[in-house]
């Protein structure tokens, strides 16, 4: 019987097929609610032995800086899946261990944001992370597509997406929510296992390198306090003396919003912040007159603003920031863009890969323009794919 490589082991035929099989669900177990320590701890060490688990999980993320995670999921087996109730559950170190353990292959869909919760609520840093979204395009398929345009691809399921407002922490969960949450790791392990059978033995070397890197939280866990600024609303259009007052301001803001655990525009929204850096604004008044900020918010942060302002402005020109505004190429740098793009496509099609992997516009900008040494494209994977542009 044939069998595929995964890049971790072969699996063979037979266990594809059974994947595929019509799913026959006993639903007391499927929809099985771990809330006590030795629930956890049973369930842990079946995952434990287990080659390969499915997880994803669901919080509530409007009102805090940091999410509250309102539930867990986790599959063993396509009819093995189980909720685990972060809410009942003071500690979570025990899934924890099972993230930490390099012999299970976890699986999510558009695993990031997923690992920095996890890390957060266990202790633990995950290892051997497999990501459907990201695998997805280096199989054939855009590397963007969602969990449901996914499953439905391969598996011609539909999932049903009705309980996407759903506040996870209110307890019960009705069953629409329950199966609502077990679908989103009910077919991550049969998904990975048809998108590894479509990618080529090069493309799969590819792939684990891209995969590795999940195993640092550095790669995931967000950018540095220092440069949230280059995601604030607006601060390509500043210049570089207003963007070296938009980063003071931004990292305060940063650190006061996790201070207070309140989202970044509950405490200042972007454009005031924008704002205050472009005008230099430097008094109450001003800044209440900016718009968009209450004279009462003003009357709690005005005298720290107003002295990031000054901060700022007496910054020496070799301090500041690089310009965040749109790279201006020659037409002979253009046209080597269109070339590398032309180049790009044709290469990713011929690997069945997803072009956007390579590199987005504004990198293959950069490179065209600066061609940096710490950019993704002189690294790696990307380095050997575009090695024959050098030679």
């Amino acid at each position: 019987m044939a069998s595929y490589k995964n890049g971790y082991k072969h699996i063979s035929a037979n266990k594809l097929i059974k994947f595929m099989l019509p799913l026959n669900l006993d639903y007391t177990m499927q929809n099985q609610m771990i809330t006590t320590t030795e629930e956890l701890l049973a369930l842990m060490e079946r995952a434990h032995n287990t080659d390969a688990i499915a997880l994803d999980t669901e919080f509530v993320w409007e009102r805090t800086y940091y999410p509250q995670l309102g539930l867990i999921q986790l599959a063993l087996s396509n009819e093995e899946c189980f909720l685990i109730d972060p809410c009942a559950l003071k500690d979570l170190s025990p899934l924890g261990k099972l993230l930490a353990d390099p012999a299970v292959v976890k699986i999510f869909h558009d695993a990031p944001q997923d690992l920095t919760i996890l890390r957060s609520a266990t202790g633990h840093d995950p290892q051997n992370i497999f990501d459907t979204r990201l695998a997805a395009g280096f199989a054939g398929l855009t590397s963007t597509l969602s969990l449901s345009a996914l499953v439905e691809r391969l598996l011609d399921i539909k999932l049903e997406k009705t309980e996407t407002r759903t506040n996870w922490l209110q307890r019960p969960l009705n069953q629409k929510q329950t199966e609502y949450a077990l679908d989103d790791v009910r077919y991550l392990r049969a998904v990975r296992v048809l998108l590894l059978a479509r990618i080529l033995p090069e493309t799969t070397r590819w792939l684990d390198e891209e995969l590795s890197l999940l195993n640092d939280p550095d790669n995931y866990t967000g950018i540095e306090d220092e440069k949230r600024y280059i995601k604030i609303k607006g601060a390509g259009s500043l210049d570089r003396k207003s963007l070296a007052t938009l980063q003071l301001l931004g990292t305060w803001r940063e650190q006061e919003a996790r201070k207070k655990n309140r989202p970044r525009g509950h405490i200042i929204k972007d454009t005031v912040l924008t704002s205050i850096a472009r005008e230099q604004l430097n008094s109450h008044d001003a800044i209440v007159n900016c718009g968009e900020i209450s004279a009462k918010t003003v009357k709690q942060y005005g005298d720290k603003l107003i002295q990031l302002v000054a901060e700022g402005s007496a910054s020496k020109e070799g301090d500041w920031p690089d310009s965040l505004r749109h790279i201006k190429l020659t037409s002979q740098e253009t046209a080597e863009l269109n070339s590398l793009h032309n180049y790009i496509v044709l290469k990713s099609d011929v690997h069945g890969i997803d072009p956007a992997l390579v590199g987005n516009k504004s990198e293959l900008k950069t490179l065209i323009k600066h061609s940096p040494e710490t950019s993704r494209q002189n690294g790696g994977w990307r380095k050997l794919f575009l090695a024959e542009l050098h030679q």
